[in-house]
Protein backbone atom coordinates (compact mmCIF):
# COMPACT_ATOMS: atom_id res chain seq x y z
CA UNK A 1 0.00 0.00 0.00
CA UNK A 2 3.05 2.29 -0.10
CA UNK A 3 6.82 2.48 -0.28
CA UNK A 4 8.25 0.12 2.32
CA UNK A 5 10.95 1.54 4.56
CA UNK A 6 12.65 0.78 7.87
CA UNK A 7 11.38 2.43 11.01
CA UNK A 8 12.80 5.82 11.89
CA UNK A 9 15.35 5.28 14.62
CA UNK A 10 17.52 8.41 14.60
CA UNK A 11 16.97 12.11 14.12
CA UNK A 12 19.38 12.08 11.15
CA UNK A 13 16.96 9.95 9.15
CA UNK A 14 14.21 12.58 9.24
CA UNK A 15 14.45 15.61 6.96
CA UNK A 16 13.79 18.98 8.59
CA UNK A 17 11.50 21.06 6.40
CA UNK A 18 11.63 24.07 8.71
CA UNK A 19 14.78 25.59 7.19
CA UNK A 20 13.01 25.93 3.85
CA UNK A 21 9.95 27.44 5.52
CA UNK A 22 12.13 30.02 7.26
CA UNK A 23 13.41 31.18 3.86
CA UNK A 24 9.89 31.14 2.48
CA UNK A 25 8.62 33.50 5.17
CA UNK A 26 11.34 36.02 4.37
CA UNK A 27 9.63 36.52 0.99
CA UNK A 28 6.02 36.23 2.11
CA UNK A 29 3.83 39.12 1.00
CA UNK A 30 0.14 40.01 0.91
CA UNK A 31 -0.27 38.60 -2.60
CA UNK A 32 0.89 35.16 -1.43
CA UNK A 33 -1.50 35.30 1.53
CA UNK A 34 -4.40 36.19 -0.75
CA UNK A 35 -3.50 33.28 -3.04
CA UNK A 36 -3.53 30.96 -0.02
CA UNK A 37 -6.96 32.24 1.00
CA UNK A 38 -8.27 31.74 -2.53
CA UNK A 39 -6.91 28.19 -2.68
CA UNK A 40 -8.55 27.34 0.65
CA UNK A 41 -11.89 28.80 -0.42
CA UNK A 42 -11.73 26.86 -3.68
CA UNK A 43 -10.76 23.63 -1.94
CA UNK A 44 -13.51 23.79 0.66
CA UNK A 45 -16.17 25.41 -1.51
CA UNK A 46 -16.78 28.16 1.06
CA UNK A 47 -16.24 31.91 0.95
CA UNK A 48 -15.89 32.18 4.73
CA UNK A 49 -15.02 29.88 7.64
CA UNK A 50 -16.63 31.93 10.39
CA UNK A 51 -16.89 30.12 13.75
CA UNK A 52 -15.66 26.84 12.26
CA UNK A 53 -12.84 25.00 14.05
CA UNK A 54 -9.80 24.31 11.86
CA UNK A 55 -6.97 21.88 12.64
CA UNK A 56 -3.77 22.29 10.62
CA UNK A 57 -1.77 19.06 10.89
CA UNK A 58 1.84 19.78 9.96
CA UNK A 59 1.44 23.54 9.66
CA UNK A 60 4.89 24.13 8.14
CA UNK A 61 5.21 27.84 7.35
CA UNK A 62 1.84 28.55 8.93
CA UNK A 63 0.53 30.19 5.76
CA UNK A 64 -2.62 28.06 5.47
CA UNK A 65 -3.30 28.47 9.18
CA UNK A 66 -3.08 32.22 8.64
CA UNK A 67 -5.41 31.98 5.65
CA UNK A 68 -7.97 29.97 7.65
CA UNK A 69 -7.76 32.46 10.53
CA UNK A 70 -8.28 35.43 8.20
CA UNK A 71 -11.32 33.65 6.75
CA UNK A 72 -12.84 33.51 10.23
CA UNK A 73 -11.89 30.06 11.55
CA UNK A 74 -10.79 29.15 15.08
CA UNK A 75 -7.39 27.64 14.27
CA UNK A 76 -5.18 25.14 16.02
CA UNK A 77 -1.81 24.51 14.35
CA UNK A 78 0.81 21.92 15.18
CA UNK A 79 3.92 20.45 13.64
CA UNK A 80 6.51 17.90 14.69
CA UNK A 81 9.43 19.89 13.27
CA UNK A 82 10.58 22.58 15.73
CA UNK A 83 11.65 25.04 13.04
CA UNK A 84 8.24 24.69 11.41
CA UNK A 85 6.56 25.37 14.76
CA UNK A 86 8.76 28.46 15.03
CA UNK A 87 7.69 29.59 11.56
CA UNK A 88 3.99 29.23 12.33
CA UNK A 89 4.44 30.95 15.69
CA UNK A 90 6.28 33.85 14.05
CA UNK A 91 3.48 34.25 11.50
CA UNK A 92 0.89 34.32 14.28
CA UNK A 93 3.00 36.85 16.18
CA UNK A 94 3.12 39.04 13.08
CA UNK A 95 -0.56 38.94 12.15
CA UNK A 96 -2.51 37.80 15.22
CA UNK A 97 -0.32 38.38 18.29
CA UNK A 98 -3.09 38.58 20.88
CA UNK A 99 -5.79 36.45 19.27
CA UNK A 100 -6.78 33.42 21.34
CA UNK A 101 -8.65 31.96 18.36
CA UNK A 102 -5.35 30.72 16.90
CA UNK A 103 -3.00 28.49 18.90
CA UNK A 104 0.35 27.06 17.82
CA UNK A 105 2.19 24.12 19.34
CA UNK A 106 4.49 21.20 18.75
CA UNK A 107 2.91 17.77 18.42
CA UNK A 108 2.93 14.51 16.51
CA UNK A 109 -0.05 13.07 14.65
CA UNK A 110 1.35 9.64 15.58
CA UNK A 111 1.05 10.35 19.31
CA UNK A 112 -2.35 8.88 20.22
CA UNK A 113 -2.44 10.56 23.63
CA UNK A 114 -1.77 13.96 22.11
CA UNK A 115 -4.28 13.48 19.30
CA UNK A 116 -6.98 12.32 21.70
CA UNK A 117 -6.59 15.54 23.71
CA UNK A 118 -7.00 17.66 20.57
CA UNK A 119 -10.69 16.85 20.29
CA UNK A 120 -12.64 17.04 17.03
CA UNK A 121 -12.79 19.80 14.46
CA UNK A 122 -15.09 20.99 11.70
CA UNK A 123 -12.19 21.19 9.24
CA UNK A 124 -9.06 19.04 9.40
CA UNK A 125 -6.35 20.01 6.93
CA UNK A 126 -3.09 18.18 6.22
CA UNK A 127 -1.45 19.06 2.94
CA UNK A 128 1.57 17.03 1.85
CA UNK A 129 2.41 16.02 5.41
CA UNK A 130 1.20 12.57 6.41
CA UNK A 131 3.33 10.75 3.82
CA UNK A 132 6.41 12.13 5.64
CA UNK A 133 5.58 10.68 9.07
CA UNK A 134 7.07 7.21 8.54
CA UNK A 135 3.66 5.64 9.28
CA UNK A 136 1.37 7.16 6.70
CA UNK A 137 -1.68 4.93 7.11
CA UNK A 138 -1.63 5.26 10.87
CA UNK A 139 -1.25 9.03 10.45
CA UNK A 140 -4.25 9.17 8.11
CA UNK A 141 -6.28 7.15 10.60
CA UNK A 142 -5.36 9.52 13.40
CA UNK A 143 -6.27 12.49 11.23
CA UNK A 144 -9.65 10.87 10.57
CA UNK A 145 -10.21 10.66 14.31
CA UNK A 146 -9.94 14.45 14.59
CA UNK A 147 -12.89 15.15 12.28
CA UNK A 148 -16.24 16.00 13.82
CA UNK A 149 -19.51 14.48 12.59
CA UNK A 150 -20.32 16.07 9.22
CA UNK A 151 -16.85 17.64 9.30
CA UNK A 152 -14.36 17.87 6.43
CA UNK A 153 -10.98 16.19 5.98
CA UNK A 154 -8.65 17.69 3.35
CA UNK A 155 -5.56 15.70 2.42
CA UNK A 156 -2.80 15.71 -0.17
CA UNK A 157 -0.88 12.44 -0.48
CA UNK A 158 1.98 11.54 -2.83
CA UNK A 159 0.85 9.52 -5.83
CA UNK A 160 2.03 5.91 -6.10
CA UNK A 161 3.95 5.55 -9.36
CA UNK A 162 5.17 2.03 -8.71
CA UNK A 163 8.82 1.64 -9.76
CA UNK A 164 9.31 5.39 -10.06
CA UNK A 165 8.20 5.89 -6.47
CA UNK A 166 10.61 3.19 -5.31
CA UNK A 167 13.38 4.95 -7.23
CA UNK A 168 12.63 8.26 -5.50
CA UNK A 169 12.52 6.52 -2.13
CA UNK A 170 16.09 5.30 -2.72
CA UNK A 171 17.23 8.76 -3.83
CA UNK A 172 15.72 10.42 -0.76
CA UNK A 173 17.15 7.86 1.63
CA UNK A 174 20.61 8.19 0.08
CA UNK A 175 20.48 11.99 0.32
CA UNK A 176 19.63 11.89 4.02
CA UNK A 177 22.29 9.28 4.81
CA UNK A 178 25.09 11.27 3.18
CA UNK A 179 27.18 13.81 5.10
CA UNK A 180 25.99 17.32 4.30
CA UNK A 181 29.15 18.16 2.35
CA UNK A 182 28.44 15.29 -0.08
CA UNK A 183 24.73 15.78 -0.62
CA UNK A 184 25.37 17.78 -3.79
CA UNK A 185 26.19 14.43 -5.43
CA UNK A 186 22.47 13.60 -5.21
CA UNK A 187 21.02 17.11 -5.33
CA UNK A 188 22.57 18.39 -8.56
CA UNK A 189 21.71 15.39 -10.75
CA UNK A 190 18.15 15.45 -9.36
CA UNK A 191 17.78 19.16 -10.15
CA UNK A 192 18.97 18.45 -13.68
CA UNK A 193 16.49 15.62 -14.04
CA UNK A 194 13.56 17.66 -12.71
CA UNK A 195 14.30 20.96 -14.42
CA UNK A 196 16.45 20.03 -17.42
CA UNK A 197 13.57 19.38 -19.89
CA UNK A 198 11.81 22.61 -18.85
CA UNK A 199 14.96 24.72 -19.27
CA UNK A 200 15.60 23.17 -22.70
CA UNK A 201 12.03 23.92 -23.78
CA UNK A 202 12.29 27.52 -22.56
CA UNK A 203 15.67 27.87 -24.27
CA UNK A 204 14.08 26.88 -27.57
CA UNK A 205 11.59 29.71 -26.98
CA UNK A 206 14.37 32.22 -26.36
CA UNK A 207 14.18 32.54 -22.55
CA UNK A 208 15.98 29.67 -20.74
CA UNK A 209 14.94 30.75 -17.23
CA UNK A 210 11.34 31.77 -17.92
CA UNK A 211 9.69 28.93 -15.98
CA UNK A 212 12.33 29.07 -13.24
CA UNK A 213 11.61 32.75 -12.57
CA UNK A 214 7.82 32.45 -12.77
CA UNK A 215 7.86 29.41 -10.47
CA UNK A 216 9.55 31.39 -7.72
CA UNK A 217 7.17 34.31 -8.14
CA UNK A 218 4.09 32.08 -7.93
CA UNK A 219 5.21 29.73 -5.16
CA UNK A 220 7.02 32.24 -2.97
CA UNK A 221 9.84 29.73 -2.56
CA UNK A 222 12.70 29.47 -5.05
CA UNK A 223 12.65 26.44 -7.33
CA UNK A 224 16.05 25.45 -5.97
CA UNK A 225 14.72 25.28 -2.40
CA UNK A 226 11.79 23.25 -3.68
CA UNK A 227 14.25 20.81 -5.25
CA UNK A 228 16.02 20.50 -1.88
CA UNK A 229 12.62 20.02 -0.24
CA UNK A 230 11.71 17.24 -2.68
CA UNK A 231 15.02 15.37 -2.55
CA UNK A 232 15.32 15.64 1.21
CA UNK A 233 11.72 14.73 1.98
CA UNK A 234 12.17 11.61 4.09
CA UNK A 235 10.37 9.56 5.37
CA UNK A 236 8.51 9.09 2.10
CA UNK A 237 5.43 7.01 1.37
CA UNK A 238 2.92 6.98 -1.47
CA UNK A 239 -0.59 5.74 -2.20
CA UNK A 240 -2.92 5.35 -5.14
CA UNK A 241 -6.10 7.44 -5.14
CA UNK A 242 -8.10 4.22 -4.81
CA UNK A 243 -6.19 3.15 -1.71
CA UNK A 244 -6.81 6.47 0.07
CA UNK A 245 -10.46 6.46 -0.99
CA UNK A 246 -11.04 2.92 0.31
CA UNK A 247 -9.17 3.57 3.55
CA UNK A 248 -11.22 6.66 4.41
CA UNK A 249 -14.52 5.16 3.24
CA UNK A 250 -14.02 2.26 5.64
CA UNK A 251 -13.79 4.84 8.42
CA UNK A 252 -17.08 6.51 7.61
CA UNK A 253 -15.97 9.21 5.14
CA UNK A 254 -17.57 10.25 1.86
CA UNK A 255 -15.41 11.63 -0.95
CA UNK A 256 -16.54 15.10 -2.05
CA UNK A 257 -13.64 16.25 -4.23
CA UNK A 258 -10.68 14.57 -5.87
CA UNK A 259 -7.90 16.12 -7.94
CA UNK A 260 -5.26 13.69 -9.18
CA UNK A 261 -1.84 14.42 -10.64
CA UNK A 262 -2.70 12.36 -13.71
CA UNK A 263 -0.61 9.38 -12.68
CA UNK A 264 2.55 11.49 -12.55
CA UNK A 265 4.87 12.89 -9.93
CA UNK A 266 3.10 14.87 -7.22
CA UNK A 267 0.17 14.73 -4.83
CA UNK A 268 -3.39 13.57 -5.23
CA UNK A 269 -5.75 15.93 -3.39
CA UNK A 270 -8.80 14.70 -1.48
CA UNK A 271 -11.69 16.35 0.31
CA UNK A 272 -13.76 13.96 2.43
CA UNK A 273 -16.79 14.55 4.60
CA UNK A 274 -17.39 12.48 7.69
CA UNK A 275 -20.76 10.72 7.77
CA UNK A 276 -23.21 11.41 10.59
CA UNK A 277 -22.55 10.05 14.07
CA UNK A 278 -23.09 6.31 14.23
CA UNK A 279 -21.92 5.56 10.69
CA UNK A 280 -20.18 2.23 10.31
CA UNK A 281 -16.44 2.09 10.10
CA UNK A 282 -15.70 4.71 12.76
CA UNK A 283 -12.96 2.71 14.43
CA UNK A 284 -11.58 5.35 16.80
CA UNK A 285 -13.72 6.42 19.78
CA UNK A 286 -14.59 10.10 20.28
CA UNK A 287 -11.93 12.22 21.89
CA UNK A 288 -12.24 13.27 25.50
CA UNK A 289 -12.58 17.02 24.87
CA UNK A 290 -15.47 18.74 23.09
CA UNK A 291 -14.79 18.83 19.38
CA UNK A 292 -12.54 21.62 18.20
CA UNK A 293 -11.63 22.88 21.68
CA UNK A 294 -8.52 25.01 21.26
CA UNK A 295 -6.24 25.44 24.25
CA UNK A 296 -3.57 28.12 24.07
CA UNK A 297 0.03 26.86 24.07
CA UNK A 298 1.84 30.12 24.71
CA UNK A 299 4.93 28.52 26.23
CA UNK A 300 5.61 26.31 23.22
CA UNK A 301 4.93 29.15 20.78
CA UNK A 302 7.21 31.48 22.75
CA UNK A 303 10.10 29.00 22.77
CA UNK A 304 9.62 28.34 19.05
CA UNK A 305 9.54 32.07 18.26
CA UNK A 306 12.77 32.59 20.22
CA UNK A 307 14.37 29.73 18.33
CA UNK A 308 13.39 31.25 15.01
CA UNK A 309 14.71 34.71 15.89
CA UNK A 310 18.07 33.32 17.00
CA UNK A 311 18.52 31.24 13.84
CA UNK A 312 17.77 34.02 11.32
Amino acid sequence: MGVQQPSISTAEERFSFGENWQRFLLRLDEAAILRAEASLRSLLGRDRLDRLTFLDIGSGSGLLSLAAWRLGAHVRSFDYDLRSVACTASLKARYAPADAEWSVERGSILDRGYVTKLGRFDLVYSWGVLHHTGEMWRAIEMACSCVAADGVLALAIYNDQGRRSRYWARVKRLYNCLPERLRFLVLWPTALRLWGPTVLRDTARGDPLRSWRSYGAERGMSPWRDVVDWVGGWPFEVATPEAVFDFCRERGFILERLRTCGGGLGCNEFVFRRAAVGASGDKIPPAALPHGECEASDSTASVASTMLSTEN
